[in-house]
C-alpha cells in the first residue's frame, strides 16, 4: 500500500580491476644496485591468495517435522489492556520421522499452562519460539494433543512490516476504549506473512495446513466473523455471547482470521451458498455496490478455472486502519476502509479489481498455497492476473489491456530499482517478496503463458494444477508440469527464463521493405544488459503486416531466439504498417522506428487498445494537421481512457470546444466528463457556467460534481462560493477537496473551521491534499495563524489511532510550513517545526512513514 510516490536516486558505479599475469609465475626481486653477484638473486614463488567461495543465500521451505492436523481455540479479550485471553488445543502427528519434541511459533505470550495429552509438559520458551518436550517419542502413525493456556499481548511486541503489509502485530485493537469520537471499536487480524502466531500458538508457515474451530466470547453488541461457518451463537450472561466458528477444510495458519465490531451484515447468495458483506452501518445500503458483482465473479472464475469455488461460504469485511490493501483469509476476506464508499462515489470508480484479486486467491493461495515465501508469486501472480481476466470478461479486451499496460509499467519502473528472479530464494527478508515482481510481473507472465500455449490449454492446465495439488503447498514446477501435461509441450524454456531468471528483454525493432525481392523485413535486437539479464530471451510473437487501408493484416508467427535476428516475409506490395508482437503480450520494453504516417495508419487500422493508445501518445506531440485529426478522432473512440487522453492532448481551438462541451455533458464515463469539465473551467469562458452548474446539481457521480465545482471556480467565483457552501456538508473526499481549493484561494480565514471540522471525514490521498490546502489558507493570516494550524495538525500526526494517510497528511503539511519559514528566513519558527517533525518521526510506529519523514525538516 503506497502513501506517496517515492523518489529514488540511482548511483551507478563501475569498478575496473586491471590484472597482470596470473597463474604459476615467479616474481624475481632484485635489489636496486647496478651490479650484483648472481648468487645474491633471490627467487621467490608467488603466494596466491585463496579466493573465498560462498554459497548464495538460499531461503529454503520450512522443514516439517510435525504435522498440524486441527486447531481449536477459545478466545476472549481484555479491551483495556489489549490482550487476548486464549486456550488452544492443537492436534498433531509426526510427519514421517519419529519425534519427541514440538516447536511452535508463539509471539509475545504469557504462558500459564502447557500440556501434552492432558499432562503437564516441560518446555523452553525464548525468542518467540516455544519448544515442548513431548515426554516420549511419537511415531508417524501416532497422534497427540497439546493444550496451551496463554495470554497474547500483540500490542506490546516489537514489530516491523513491509510496504505491502505495514505491521506485524497479527491482531489489532482499534479504538478499544472508545476515545476517538466517530471511530468504531474493532478487533481484526492480519496473518500474512507469519503473524497469526501473535494471537494463537501454531506452526506459522505457509506449507502447513490445519482445520480449525474458534469459540469467541464477546460483548453482545458486536458481530463476529471468522473462517468457515458460524455454527452457533449462545448467550453467556452479563451482556456476553459465545460464537462458534467451524472450518472443517484445511488451510494455512496465516489464513486464520477474526473481525469483531458493530458491523451491518448484508447477505447475498450464489447458487445457494451464503455470501456476506460486513460494513459499517452507514454503508449498509451501499454494501452490494462496494463489493459489486461478487456473485457473478464466483460464477465466472469457477467456470474459467474449471474448479467450482471450493469453500462453504464467502464473506467480505471492511475494517478501520487496516495495515494492507486487503487479505484473502479463507472464506472471509478483509479490506481496508478505502473501499467503503457510497454508491455515488463508486460510479466508474468501483472496487472490482481488488474484489476479484482477493476472490481469486481462494483458488490460488488458499486452495493451493505457495510452499515458501520465495514462491509467493504462485499466490500473488494468479490473483494479479484475475484482474485482467475479470476486466476482459466484464468490460472487454480494451479495459483488460489498459489494466495490463499499467501493471507492466509498474513492474518495469520497479525493476529499475533492482531486479530479482520471480521465484526468489535469495531474498533478505520474506517481507521483501511483496513487490511488483511477485504481483505485476507474475500476472504479466501468466498472460504470456496463456498466449503462448493458447487459452484452451491454459484453462485446462489450471484445472489440472488445482485438482492435483488441492489442499497442499506448491511451487512453480507444479504449474509447469500441469501445463506440459495438457499442452504436450516442453515448457522448461518458458519457466526458466521468466520464473527463475531475472529481468526482461529490451527490444529494438526496425521495419523495412526490400522492393527488389518484394519482402517485408523485421529486424529485432535484444538490448538488455547481459550481465544482469539473460542475454537472449526466447520470444514467440505474432507479426502483422498491413498492405492496404481498411483491410485485415497478414499475420506471421515468429520466434526470436538470437540476440539480433532478421525476419523476411514475401508480400505483394510495400507494407503500409508492420507491427511486431501484434498481440502486445510480451513483457518487454520496445523501441520502434515508425513514422508519423505509420502511426496515423496504425490508429486507423490496428484494432487493439495498445495500438491506438501508442499511436495517440506519439501523435499528440505533433502539431501537424494530419496528427491533430487523429487526436480529434480519438475523442470519439469506443474506450474511455483513449477519449480521456485525447481531451488532454487536443489543441483547444475554437472549433473543438463544442465537442469538449458535449463530452462534459454527455460522455458515458464519469472520468471523461470530469476531465472535460476541468478544460471548460480553464478556458475562463463564462458561457460554460451553465454546464458546470448542471454537473453540480444533477450528476450522480461525486467525481463529476467535484469537477463541476472546480470548473466553476475558474468561471464564476461568486457562484462557486454559493455552491461550495451548499456542498460543505458532503463527506466525499473529492467534493471536500474542491471546496477546500476554493476556500484556500479565497484567503477567507473564517473557513479554517471548515477544514478542522472535516479532518475526520477525509482519508487516503484526499487527506494529504486537504491538509496541504488547509495550511495554504493559514498563510493568509501570517505567522500566528500558521502556527495555529501546526498546533491543530501536530496531535493528529502523533496519534497512532489515526489512519496512516491522515498522519502523513498532517506531517507533510507541517513540513510545507517549515519550508515556508525556512525560505522566508524565519529561522526560529523553522527550527520549532523541525523539532516537531523530529518528535513526530520518533513517535511514528510505521516504518514506511518514518522513512518518508526522513526527507522532512531539511
Amino acid at each position: 500500500m503506497k502513501l506517496q510516490n517515492n523518489i529514488w536516486f540511482f548511483i551507478l558505479g563501475l569498478l575496473f580491476f586491471i590484472n597482470g599475469c596470473k597463474g604459476p609465475a615467479e616474481v624475481i626481486e632484485v635489489e636496486p644496485t647496478e651490479e650484483r653477484d648472481l648468487s645474491e638473486i633471490v627467487i621467490k614463488p608467488e603466494v596466491e591468495e585463496e579466493e573465498e567461495y560462498k554459497l548464495p543465500i538460499y531461503n529454503e521451505s520450512y522443514r516439517r517435522t510435525n504435522d498440524l492436523l486441527h486447531t481449536k481455540l477459545e478466545l476472549s479479550f481484555d479491551w483495556e489492556k489489549q490482550h487476548v485471553l486464549g486456550k488452544a488445543w492443537l492436534d498433531f502427528k509426526p510427519l514421517f520421522y519419529a519425534t519427541s519434541s514440538l516447536e511452535l511459533d508463539a509471539k509475545g505470550f504469557d504462558l500459564h499452562k502447557v500440556q501434552v495429552n492432558g499432562k503437564d509438559a516441560k518446555y523452553d520458551y525464548k525468542n518467540e519460539i516455544l519448544i515442548i518436550d513431548l515426554g516420549k517419542e511419537f511415531k508417524a502413525s501416532e497422534k497427540y494433543q497439546v493444550f496451551i493456556d496463554y495470554t497474547a499481548k500483540p500490542n506490546e511486541r516489537k514489530y516491523g512490516g513491509s510496504s505491502a503489509i505495514t505491521s506485524e502485530k497479527g491482531l489489532f485493537f482499534i479504538n478499544p476504549k472508545g476515545e476517538v469520537a466517530g471511530k468504531p471499536t474493532q478487533i481484526w487480524t492480519q496473518g500474512e506473512t507469519e503473524n497469526n502466531s501473535a494471537w494463537f500458538p501454531t506452526i506459522d508457515k505457509p506449507n502447513e495446513r490445519t482445520t480449525q474451530e474458534i469459540y469467541l466470547t464477546i460483548e453482545d453488541k458486536y458481530k463476529t466473523l471468522s473462517n468457515g461457518l458460524l455454527e452457533s451463537s449462545k448467550p453467556k450472561g452479563n451482556g456476553m455471547r459465545e460464537d462458534y466458528w467451524n472450518m472443517d477444510q484445511p488451510h494455512a495458519p496465516y489464513l486464520f482470521m477474526l473481525a469483531i465490531g458493530e458491523f451491518a451484515v448484508v447477505k447475498d447468495d450464489w447458487n445457494g451458498m451464503l455470501v456476506e458483506y460486513y460494513v459499517e452501518p452507514e454503508y449498509e445500503k451501499d454494501a452490494k455496490a462496494i463489493f459489486s458483482n461478487t456473485p457473478e465473479m464466483l460464477t465466472f472464475f469457477s467456470d474459467y478455472i474449471g474448479v467450482k469455488y471450493p469453500w462453504k461460504k464467502y464473506s467480505q469485511v471492511v475494517v478501520r486502519d487496516y495495515v494492507s490493501g486487503a487479505m484473502e483469509n479463507t472464506t472471509a476476506s478483509i479490506f481496508g476502509e478505502f473501499v467503503q464508499r457510497h454508491e455515488r462515489d463508486l460510479i466508474d470508480n468501483h472496487n472490482e479489481r481488488i474484489v476479484a484479486h482477493e476472490l481469486m486467491h481462494h483458488w490460488f493461495g488458499d486452495y493451493v498455497t505457495c510452499e515458501s515465501w520465495a514462491n509467493l508469486t504462485m499466490n500473488e501472480g494468479f490473483a494479479n492476473y484475475s484482474e485482467y481476466l475479470w476486466f476482459e470478461h466484464k468490460y472487454g479486451r480494451d479495459a483488460a489491456d489498459y489494466h495490463l499496460r499499467g501493471e507492466q509499467q509498474g513492474y518495469i519502473a520497479s525493476s529499475q530499482r533492482g531486479a530479482h528472479p520471480l521465484i526468489h530464494f535469495g531474498y533478505n527478508d520474506k517481507e521483501d517478496m511483496f513487490d511488483a515482481h511477485s504481483y505485476n510481473k507474475g500476472g504479466a507472465i501468466l498472460h504470456m503463458l496463456r498466449k503462448t500455449i493458447g487459452d484452451g490449454a491454459f484453462r485446462a492446465g489450471l484445472t489440472k494444477y488445482l485438482n492435483e495439488n488441492k489442499y497442499s503447498a506448491v511451487e512453480a514446477h507444479d504449474l509447469r508440469l500441469a501445463m506440459e501435461d495438457v499442452s504436450g509441450q516442453d515448457l522448461n524454456w518458458f519457466f526458466n527464463q521468466w520464473f527463475f531468471e531475472q529481468g526482461h528483454p529490451r527490444l529494438g525493432v526496425e521495419y523495412g521493405y526490400d522492393a527488389a525481392r518484394k519482402e517485408a523485413v523485421v529486424s529485432l535486437t535484444q538490448r538488455q544488459n547481459p550481465s544482469k539479464n539473460p542475454p537472449i530471451f526466447v520470444l514467440p510473437m505474432a507479426v502483422d503486416i498491413y498492405l492496404e487501408d481498411g483491410k485485415a493484416p497478414i499475420r506471421k508467427m515468429i520466434t526470436m531466439n538470437e540476440r539480433t535476428q532478421e525476419f523476411k516475409f514475401k508480400v505483394d506490395a510495400e507494407p503500409k504498417l508492420i507491427i511486431a508482437d501484434a498481440e502486445h503480450y510480451l513483457l518487454a520494453q520496445m523501441t520502434e522506428d515508425k513514422s508519423e504516417e505509420e502511426y496515423i495508419f496504425q490508429f486507423n487500422n490496428a484494432p487493439l487498445f495498445e495500438d491506438r493508445m501508442t499511436a495517440l501518445e506519439m501523435l499528440s506531440n505533433s502539431n501537424s494537421t494530419a496528427a491533430q485529426s487523429i487526436v480529434k478522432k480519438a475523442l470519439k473512440d469506443d474506450f474511455w481512457a483513449i477519449r480521456n487522453m485525447a481531451i488532454d492532448a487536443i489543441a483547444l481551438t475554437e472549433d473543438i470546444m463544442p465537442t469538449i462541451e458535449n463530452m462534459a455533458k454527455n460522455d458515458p464515463h464519469s472520468q471523461v466528463k470530469s476531465t472535460a469539465l476541468l478544460i471548460l473551467g480553464e478556458s475562463g469562458n463564462t458561457k460554460y457556467i451553465s454546464v458546470a452548474k448542471n454537473a453540480i446539481e444533477n450528476e450522480r457521480a461525486y467525481s463529476v460534481v467535484a469537477a463541476g465545482l472546480e470548473a466553476l471556480i475558474g468561471l464564476d467565483m461568486d457562484k462557486a462560493k454559493t455552491y461550495a457552501s451548499k456542498l460543505e456538508n458532503e463527506d466525499n473526499s473529492g467534493i471536500l477537496a474542491a471546496v477546500a481549493t476554493l476556500y484556500a484561494s479565497s484567503g477567507d480565514l473564517s473557513k479554517m473551521s471548515f477544514f478542522e471540522n472535516k479532518f475526520s471525514k477525509v482519508d487516503g490521498f484526499g487527506a494529504v491534499r486537504f491538509m496541504t490546502t488547509y495550511v495554504g489558507l493559514s498563510m493568509a493570516g501570517g505567522k500566528d495563524k500558521m502556527m495555529e494550524a501546526v498546533n491543530t495538525l501536530k496531535p493528529m500526526a502523533l496519534n497512532m489511532s489515526e489512519s496512516p494517510y491522515r498522519r502523513y497528511g498532517a506531517t507533510n503539511a507541517i513540513n510545507e510550513l517549515y519550508n515556508v519559514f525556512k525560505n522566508d528566513g524565519d529561522t526560529e519558527s523553522a527550527m520549532t517545526l523541525k523539532k516537531y517533525i523530529q518528535e513526530i518521526t520518533e513517535a511514528e510506529e510505521m516504518g514506511q512513514l518514518k522513512q518518508m519523514y526522513g526527507s522532512f525538516g531539511r
